[in-house]
């Protein structure tokens, strides 16, 4: 199994580690100067941050940052829900589930949109997504693939009672696919081009690069660690920027870099990075800071905290409008 895809856990254990450590969690640990803590996956959206760090961006902000890497989402967003991180990096939904169980935070940047990372298969004997009613379809239950499932069938009018659902992770749906033994299959990379290739009766009928507002991962923040530290927290954000850029300008050495840090060759990183986007400070900017824009992450997080609501994955919706904090970005605007 790839290491690059490890960040898109299921949200069931999350909610229940939301539930019980926040009432226990400590205050994170309070820098001396600009420092910070930071937990980030082994994803390839966290490549601008190991550009940041290798290319020396965050120091020349003053910034001392504390990059802890963890392999499951679970681990690191737990990390910070005990206060032993000051920062983490989390998929929308558990930013949604974290915040449900009492989490102070803000969300200061976006790390990253899916874009063709992620996609349904589907035989050839399936013409549309109307044509999914009735059907069996593998897809990890309560898994931002079933998120992004139930968002697309929602648009043909579709929803949870219009098809059986046949629990598999995202290499195990594609080989059941790839197999023959199920005619659709949720998944994403590096599963969704493998399966697409070697099952030719089929193909991705619908990928995130349809629906570019769906998947996102984060960059959050203590909501205290914040308000008691903003120039680290200016810092970090200006220093991921300037990862995003050189990467735009110097692909080869950002490969580079990133492959090292992720511990796979520059082949396959530069294959998994085309299936996401990595906005700059523009793109940062209409997500967090601009209500009419149809990419304002406020709209999807809404649509998804109803999802989990709806699922019994969170008690209540909360405030999301509180979680957002687009004055880092705002102010490198300026600048």
């Amino acid at each position: 199994m790839s290491q690059l895809w490890t960040r898109r856990q299921t949200l069931w254990f999350i909610t229940g580690v939301a539930g019980s450590l926040t009432l226990h969690a400590c205050q994170p640990a309070q820098p001396t100067g600009k420092t910070a803590s930071i937990g980030v996956f082994t994803w390839v959206g966290a490549t601008p941050l190991y550009i940041a760090l290798e290319k020396g961006f965050f120091t020349k902000h003053g910034l001392n940052l504390d990059v802890k890497v963890f392999g499951a989402n679970t681990d690191g967003n737990t990390a910070f829900i005990s206060g032993r991180l000051n920062a983490v990096s989390p998929v929308t939904s558990e930013a949604i589930t974290i915040a449900a169980g009492g989490q102070n935070f803000k969300i200061v940047l976006v790390q990253d949109n899916s874009f063709g990372g992620d996609g349904i298969l589907a035989r050839k004997s399936i013409k549309n997504i109307a044509d999914f009613k009735g059907k069996k379809i593998a897809v990890e239950e309560g898994s931002v693939s079933h998120f992004f499932l139930l968002q697309v069938l929602d648009k043909e009018g579709l929803g949870v009672k219009d098809f059986t659902l046949v629990n598999a992770g995202p290499d195990a749906a594609a080989a059941a696919y790839q197999s023959g033994q199920i005619d659709i299959a949720v998944t994403y990379a590096p599963y969704l081009a493998k399966a697409n290739t070697a099952q030719p009766d089929g193909r991705i009928i619908f990928d995130s690069s349809q629906m570019p507002t769906a998947i996102n991962d984060l960059y959050v923040f203590d909501t205290k660690f914040t308000a008691e530290n903003p120039e680290a927290v200016q810092a970090f954000v200006a220093g991921v920027l300037e990862g995003v850029e050189f990467f735009k300008t110097n692909r080869p050495e950002g490969l580079k870099i990133g492959a090292a840090r992720l511990g796979v060759t520059v082949e396959e990183l530069d294959r998994d990075i085309q299936g996401v986007r990595l906005p700059d400070l523009a793109t940062n900017l209409e997500m967090l800071a601009n209500p009419q824009s149809d990419l304002y992450l406020l709209k999807s997080m809404q649509s998804m905290a109803e999802f989990l609501k709806a699922s019994n994955q969170i008690p209540t919706i909360p405030d999301l409008s509180k979680l957002i904090e687009p004055k880092f970005l705002q102010a490198l605007q300026k600048s």
